[in-house]
């Protein structure tokens, strides 16, 4: 019998391009024009030239809209999770597990259909009660999910072989811990999008802020090594990533507050079929007065100042996002040295894989979900109203007496009203 130690052993003797051999998907018409460049810059330069490719299409789906961003998200997940897949199944290819790729597939739709069926029933229960196909699902979602899920499981021990039973339980956790990262992380991306696009714009926009300034001033001034599993970060590209994101944030957040396209919670309107962004902004997006602590009105020489209130939540943001979110990145670098390779994938010339690149959003989601609900969050009329609708007419008339009442007692309704 092949014991699973022996083989993780053989493999940290390997080369690196024994594991997952290293390509260049560098386009010919940028080698040829960066020919006679050394290599450390010519690789500044084809990151500089695909990071402002990547920013004007990220702008571009941004105008198209949450729908098109909401797919964007979709496509990164389905991404990410494959490249993470594919490392196990490259290192591992040898044993020729049956079943192990279309069970990882398998159980990435089967989350996806939970994950997404809870945004459905959540936000487009109005929609949902039109269409009586769609009510049963909705109305028996968990059950079929976990359905899904059980088949999934069962096929996954049929499958189990002798001599590989070790090894197919260790897939079977790397599928899971896969799942955990990127679809329920990417699920949160969604939720906060639904708040407002300004709690997906501006953490997002921070954490690539951040490595852009990072990179730059490690790239220009870095000499101090920060962490030994990424030896090229440095203390200097680190700290002036942290005041450059901050001031970031700080400036980005201003000019999104001023429109309604950004602050206002994203809604679906069953009567046009489309998404829209519009409402009275709430009082984080009305400009306010305030005073100036003591200490600052002798160096700015003001004694108040007039911002946003979700302007001092983006420093909390931004904070986050430049010294808590590299450690997605230097979790990354763990990972990728466990198994010996640079990159995740060559997607991106100068990048690596998709994974490379939104290796700190997933941990910058899980803040800024759990950010939200701790201290924004409250009670939503119009989502309240929509579970009411579908309620029936007896249900609805019940909750209408009972709130009647409570106003009368209150004295909000006149008593003459009663009836």
């Amino acid at each position: 019998e092949v014991d699973l130690e022996e083989r993780l052993g053989e493999l940290d003797l390997r080369s690196d391009s024994d594991v997952l051999p290293p390509t260049d998907s560098t386009p010919e018409i940028l080698k040829r024009a960066l020919s006679g460049l050394s290599a450390r810059w010519k690789n500044w330069w084809i990151r500089g030239i695909l990071t402002l490719a990547m920013i004007s299409v990220f702008f571009l789906i941004i105008y198209l809209g949450s729908f098109m961003l909401m797919l964007l998200v979709l496509s990164i997940q389905v991404k990410c999770y494959h490249e993470i897949i594919t490392i196990g199944y490259r290192v591992y290819h040898s044993y020729d597990l049956p079943w192990f790729r279309s069970l990882s597939w398998y159980f990435l739709l089967c989350v996806n259909y939970f994950f997404y069926g809870e945004t459905v029933a959540d936000y487009f229960a109005t929609f949902v009660q039109r269409r009586e196909q769609l009510q049963f699902l909705i109305r028996y979602h968990r059950f079929i999910s976990f359905a899904l899920y059980l088949t999934g499981f069962c096929m996954f021990v049929l499958s189990l072989v002798k001599k590989h039973y070790r090894l197919q339980f260790y897939m079977f956790a790397w599928t899971h811990v896969t799942l955990l990262i990127t679809v329920t992380q990417s699920h949160l991306v969604i939720q906060n999008l639904f708040e407002g696009m300004i709690w997906f714009l501006v953490p997002i926009s921070s954490v690539i802020c951040n490595d852009i300034t990072a990179y730059i001033f490690g790239f220009f001034f870095g000499r101090t090594p920060l962490i030994k599993l990424s030896p090229k970060k440095t203390w200097e590209g680190f700290i002036g990533g942290f005041f450059s994101t901050v001031v970031f944030g700080f400036i980005f957040s201003y000019f999104l507050a001023q429109h309604q396209y950004f602050v206002c919670p994203v809604e679906y309107n069953s009567e046009t079929n489309r998404f829209v962004t519009e409402c009275e902004p709430s009082e984080l997006f009305q400009m306010k007065k305030y005073s100036v602590p003591p200490l600052l009105q002798a160096v700015l020489g003001w004694e108040t100042v007039n911002m946003y209130p979700f302007q001092m939540h983006s420093i909390a943001l931004s904070t986050f996002a430049s010294l808590i979110g590299p450690f997605g990145g230097f979790f990354a670098s763990g990972f990728k040295r466990a198994f010996k390779i640079k990159d995740f994938a060559d997607t991106i010339p100068g990048h690596g894989g998709i994974m490379d690149r939104f290796d700190c959003q997933y941990l910058m989601a899980t803040f800024v979900h759990v950010y939200i609900t701790s201290f924004i969050r409250g009670p939503n009329p119009s989502k309240l109203l929509k579970q009411l609708l579908i309620l029936q007419p007896e249900q609805q008339l019940i909750v209408y007496k009972t709130l009647k009442s409570h106003l009368v007692e209150k004295g909000i309704l006149q008593p003459s009203l009663r009836g």
